[in-house]
Order: C-alpha cells, then sequence, then structure tokens
C-alpha cells in the first residue's frame, strides 16, 4: 500500500496516509460532481464510500459525469461509481445506496465528512439540515454554467446564505464540473489529513466574457 501512495506519503507521511483508511465519507450525487470526487478521493485512499444516489445514467449525463461510459445508459449512477472506484484503487471499498437523501439520512450511519455533489437546492437544504442536527462538517458545491461555488460548512448555515426553490441549473461545461469537484476534494483531504483549513468561507469561482478566471471569498455568519 505505501508504494501505491509513495508521492502522497511523501507529503503528509506514512501514519498520516495509513489513518485515512479508518476514514469514512459520504457523497451525495453520483452525477458530475459526485463522480469526479468519488476518483480523486477513492485514488486518495478514502478507507471506505457511501455514495449516494437514486438516479440511473442518461445519454446526456456522460459528457461531463466522467465515471460513466457509452453502454452505461440505464444503469444506476451509484451502483456503475462504485465498480470503477474500487476497480482503481484495492485500499478503497464503497457502497452503493440507490435512494434519496432522505432515505439515506434515516440509516443513521456515522461519517467523518459529507460531501454535497447533488444539483438541486432543496436537497442541499436538506443536507445541510441533517448535519447541523448532527453536527456533522460537509462540503457544499455548485456548478452551473462557467462559474460554480464551494464551502466547506461547519458552523455556518446553507439556508441562511442562499434562497431555496426548485430552479434547475443552465448548460454547464465538462471542465467547470472537475474544476469545482477538485476543489471540494482538496478541502475535504486536507480535513482528513489533519492540515489546516479555514471553514465557513464560500469560494465564488467565475469566467468573464473574456475568459478571465476571478476567485471571490466571503465569510459566513455563525448560525
Amino acid at each position: 500500500m505505501h508504494e501505491f501512495f509513495n508521492r502522497q506519503i511523501k507529503l503528509w507521511g506514512e501514519e498520516t496516509q495509513d489513518s485515512l483508511q479508518d476514514k469514512k465519507v459520504a457523497i451525495i450525487g453520483s452525477g458530475g460532481l459526485g463522480c469526479s470526487l468519488a476518483i480523486a478521493l477513492g485514488a486518495s485512499g478514502i478507507g471506505e464510500f457511501a455514495l449516494v444516489d437514486f438516479d440511473d445514467v442518461g445519454v446526456h449525463n456522460i459528457h461531463r459525469q466522467i465515471g460513466f461510459k457509452v453502454g452505461d445508459d440505464g444503469k444506476y449512477k451509484a451502483e456503475v461509481l462504485k465498480e470503477l472506484v474500487e476497480s482503481r484503487c484495492p485500499y478503497t471499498k464503497a457502497t452503493a445506496y440507490v435512494e434519496g437523501f432522505e432515505d439515506f439520512a434515516k440509516r443513521g450511519l456515522k461519517f467523518d465528512l459529507v460531501i454535497d455533489a447533488t444539483d438541486n437546492l432543496p436537497t442541499r437544504a436538506a443536507i445541510n439540515e441533517y448535519c447541523m442536527k448532527n453536527k456533522q462538517p460537509w462540503i457544499y458545491g455548485s456548478v452551473e454554467e462557467f462559474h460554480g461555488q464551494v464551502c466547506f460548512f461547519e458552523n455556518a448555515s446553507y439556508e441562511a446564505v442562499f434562497q431555496i426553490s426548485d430552479r434547475k441549473p443552465n448548460g454547464i461545461a465538462c471542465p467547470i464540473v472537475m474544476h469545482i469537484a477538485s476543489l471540494q476534494a482538496n478541502l475535504a483531504i486536507r480535513h482528513l489529513t489533519g492540515l489546516p483549513i479555514k471553514k465557513d468561507i464560500l469560494y465564488y469561482l467565475s469566467f468573464d466574457s473574456e475568459g478571465v478566471l476571478d476567485t471571490k471569498r466571503f465569510n459566513l455568519p455563525k448560525s
């Protein structure tokens, strides 16, 4: 295992790398963000994942949901992603939960971290409520068009910042999905390895009409 994770061990040592085997992470949503998150974190050596998604793969998903390929359409996303993650890293176990978040939350499972990889506001509000009630740290991420947002929530409340509606996102390009997921994954890894991390800061990333990348940071109020 130490040979497998040799380059990461150079970052934080064998003891920290070994500790990742005891970490449990729930990724809510197995679409664009969820695919990139599961691949990145699974390849980092997280010991156990819960992959939560009730949906199946559609042809229109494949271009930006990099865990799926042509021929996967009609299969449950969480189940396809589980097989991919486990095939890439023999030190990771993933469990697919083909259900919505509210049903998953009723299971009462314990995790070191919950990561939002959904694409709708009501589910994010439900994740926020659950995590606040259970003092569960979680990482939020969203993408639309050429911009995205990321935040590690600990003491702040998602609903205090965002207006909740059933609005659907506009068009999305694959690279911005992978970019936002990579930022979520980096926050997750820093948290799980015990590296310093600023929480309750909302990062807003966007490209302007000339393709210039801008990043803004907002300190969120404690709930």
